[in-house]
Parts: C-alpha cells; structure tokens; sequence
C-alpha cells in the first residue's frame, strides 16, 4: 500500500504558505503563481492553523463579496481541518476526503506541517499503484 510519503517525496517542494497578516487577494495570488487549488496559513510552531482553498474564493463570490484586496484571509480559511500523517496509506486518505467532502490535506509529522496532498495527487498515486499490479499479475499469469 502507497503512503503519503512516497507521493510528498514524488512532488517534492514545500506547501504554499501565506501568513496570518494576509489577504485574501495574497492567497489568490499565491495560487494562481504556484498552481495550487490552496494554500496553508501556518502557525509559529509550523503547524498548519489553517487552510484557504479556490472553493473558499468562489463562496466569497457567490456572496458577492469581492473586495479581496482589503478582506483579511483568517476569517474565510478553514480552521478545523484534517491532518494526514505521512505513515497514512493512499487508500486510508482517499476514503476520508471523499466522505468529508474535501479536495486537500496538509500532512503533519511531528506537529510540523511536511506537505499538502491533493486528491488529484491520490488518485496518480492510485492509478499507478492499480497498474503496477495489473502488470505483475499479467506477467505471472504468462509465465
């Protein structure tokens, strides 16, 4: 079974970051430089404290609320949010943000936040590990 881990070591890089202090605009700009679907408010320990996502921007306008430049990030970021640990399997993740409804996960070891999966991340991770196994299967058939 794949585990988050393998996939941070594939994707390499830090999650995106913005700070406390930022707004919502920064966040947006951060995505779109990065090409992410959400950055991570970290706290000072390193810890994730919260999470802004692409689906946060459209609720705001939804609402008709677009003055991103002037509206602080912390009280439209998700602040209660699920953590993956990077011992947790492919399959475990997928499982959990697929019932809660949820596109990214920060992973957190030691308190420290190590990485953001996204379920686009899990599913590669997925369709390869199906693959891999179809392989082995049809070789050990033929042979």
């Amino acid at each position: 079974m794949m585990q988050l881990k393998e996939i941070l070591n594939k994707k390499g890089g830090q999650p995106v970051t913005v700070p406390a202090t930022a707004t919502v605009a920064d966040a947006i700009r951060a995505m779109t430089e990065y090409r992410v679907g959400s950055v991570i408010v970290p706290n000072a320990d390193g810890s994730p404290a919260g999470i802004f996502t692409e689906r946060d921007v459209l609720k705001l306008c939804a609402e008709g609320r677009t003055d991103f430049a002037k509206m602080s990030i912390r009280p439209y970021m998700t602040c209660d949010m699920t953590t993956g640990k990077p011992s947790d399997t492919v399959s475990e993740v997928l499982a959990i943000m697929t019932t809660k409804r949820f596109r990214h996960m920060p992973v957190v070891e030691d308190g420290k936040m190590v990485g953001v999966v996204s379920i686009g991340d899990l599913v590669k991770a997925k369709l390869e590990e199906t693959a891999f196994e179809a392989k082995v299967l049809r070789e050990y058939i033929t042979t």
